[in-house]
């Protein structure tokens, strides 16, 4: 037999004081009657967990509101959102943006380094950190908390370190060394599709969902995988490197070294790029085959009307095949397209997916275009490293 343990008077009182902040969180400030009537609290407690958390430097009073009673203006309480910093960063091929954020999430000042994949400047992972440290003081950061970096890669969970699975540049480790080196707070590394899925389950197309997976159309192929609310990673932190997956269709296979042959060559976006012009679409870019050369292609595609109705069935058909081979392991009930082309498809690609999907898996998944918009990796990023500092800042409960 089993006895309940009641909870000793500290542990009630960091459950209480983690109770006001996440409510202070979401509905911004509030009176300690407003604060009662979340919590359900009584006066005397509400009092003093606002007292804790004022001298703890969390919390402080942000202005006064009329009441419908006689007396004094009512006190309003909000967060001390400058209490701590924070920053998310986006790492490309094509270079680096990042967002200097408060302790509440919210974006403070915006960065952006461009860099030539064919040859980046010597010392260009210096170059960013000088920028996320010049970025920060901008906006009034004396030092940030925690950073949360996205790049493409492996990220072993059991040392934090990137592995390349394909042709990265080298600039990529570097960068990651060079930040946690030059930093006083905690450096967060993450697949960058695994922060773009955050970003979906919490500001985009799956906040009603707690199983899905984003599937990620870009330059590049990936997935984010969200099972019972909770991101799956894998044992090496492989889980969603879906380039490697072979399918039929390609002409070869791939290897451990790249994913050529795998489902990248049916959806990156050289292959996109391949297929518009197959389709007498027009491709810009001058050959260059990147994600924004196949996000204009789609786009193209669908501005032609019935004439890029064939390219769009074509396309679906290859997403489809990816996603069925998920589907039959996983049972989502949900893909979410992202990625620059898995966006700019919208409705009409999401819509043939499960047209198809249906057809190939036994399951009844819904497929839908992502909303976190182009900055999705940022923000999920930013949430990433916000979630960190509050856990620290408010007790971890």
């Amino acid at each position: 037999m089993t006895t309940a343990r009641t909870a000793t008077p500290s542990t009630a009182r960091a459950i209480n004081d983690r109770l006001a902040l996440d409510l202070l969180l979401t509905h911004g400030s509030l009176t300690a009657t407003e604060l009662r009537t979340l919590t359900g609290l009584s006066r005397p407690t509400v009092a003093d967990l606002l007292e804790r958390l004022q001298h703890g430097g969390l919390v402080g009073i942000v202005g006064e509101r009329g009441e419908q009673r006689r007396g004094p203006n009512a006190r309003v309480y909000g967060l001390r959102a400058d209490r701590a910093h924070l920053a998310g960063v986006d790492v490309r091929t094509v270079g680096v943006t990042l967002t200097v954020a408060d302790l509440t999430g919210r974006t403070l000042a915006t960065a952006a380094l461009p860099v030539d994949p064919a040859g980046p400047p010597p010392g260009f992972a210096r170059q960013v950190l000088r920028t996320l440290l010049d970025t920060a003081r901008q906006a009034g950061a004396r030092e940030l908390h925690t950073v949360a970096v996205g790049a493409p890669g492996l990220v072993d969970p059991a040392t934090g370190q990137l592995r390349s699975t394909s042709q990265l540049p080298q600039w990529h480790a570097e960068l990651v060394d060079e930040l946690r080196a030059g930093l006083t707070g905690e450096v967060i590394l993450e697949n960058e599709v695994n922060l773009a899925g955050i970003a979906e389950h919490r500001l985009g197309a799956a906040t009603d969902r707690d199983t899905f997976v984003l599937f990620w159309l870009g330059h590049g192929t990936g997935a984010a995988v969200v099972l019972d609310g909770r991101l799956r990673r894998g044992s090496s932190g492989g889980t969603g490197e879906i380039g490697f997956l072979p399918v039929p269709g390609t002409g070869g296979l791939p290897d451990r070294s790249t994913c050529d042959g795998g489902f990248h060559s049916l959806a990156g976006s050289a292959a996109v790029c391949g297929l518009a012009r197959r389709h007498g679409l027009p491709v810009p870019g001058g050959g260059a085959d990147d994600a924004p050369a196949a996000e204009a292609a789609m786009l193209a595609a669908l501005a032609a009307g019935p004439a890029g109705e064939p390219f769009l069935d074509e396309l679906a058909e290859r997403v489809a095949i990816g996603a069925a081979a998920v589907c039959v392991i996983l049972d989502p009930g949900c893909v979410v397209l992202g990625g620059e082309t898995g966006r700019a498809g919208g409705a009409a690609l999401a819509g043939r997916v499960a047209a198809r999907l249906a057809v190939l898996s036994p399951f009844r998944t819904e497929v839908r275009a992502g909303t976190a918009g182009g900055g999705a990796i940022l923000s999920g990023a930013v949430l990433t490293a916000c979630d960190a500092v509050q856990r620290d800042l408010f007790g971890g409960l």
